[in-house]
């Protein structure tokens, strides 16, 4: 839409109707954007959630990081288009669910750390990502 718009400004047409429809669009992507993201946030993990959420992933083979509140894994593919898929899947999750994880690739192993930088520390959104990690893994 703002690209036809803007084509409209350029060709001459419409000049100050053009600005003003640009301008609530623009407005529009920001006020939810930020709608967004405040109501994506979520709260440290309680020491009842990390028990009850954690204890299943840990049993996959997560591991909670020693130097800081993150869990981690390692996973093995049988080469680098496997592992290059399963990132693909994984990131595509991520983007729905605007929580990225912090992952290193080589070849066929992908090494993936989750952990909320906003509330520094594991959240819900950490144990939602592990879980579907794990179901597109089959473990």
């Amino acid at each position: 839409m703002i690209a036809l718009l803007t084509a409209r400004m350029v060709e001459g047409r419409g000049g100050n109707h053009v600005r003003k429809c640009i301008s609530r669009i623009v407005k529009r992507r920001d006020l939810s954007t930020a709608t967004t993201k405040r109501g994506k946030m979520s709260n440290k993990l309680t020491p009842e959630e990390r028990e009850q959420n954690l204890n299943p992933l840990l049993s996959t083979g997560w591991t909670v990081q020693s130097d800081r509140d993150a869990i981690y894994k390692e996973f093995v593919f049988k080469n680098f288009n496997e592992a290059f898929g399963f990132m693909t899947r994984v990131a595509l999750q991520a983007e729905k669910m605007d929580h990225h994880p912090e992952w290193f690739n080589v070849y066929n192993k992908v090494n993936i750390t989750l952990s909320s930088h906003d509330v520094n520390g594991l959240s819900q959104r950490d144990v939602k990502l592990a879980t579907f990690i794990d179901k597109v893994v089959g473990k």
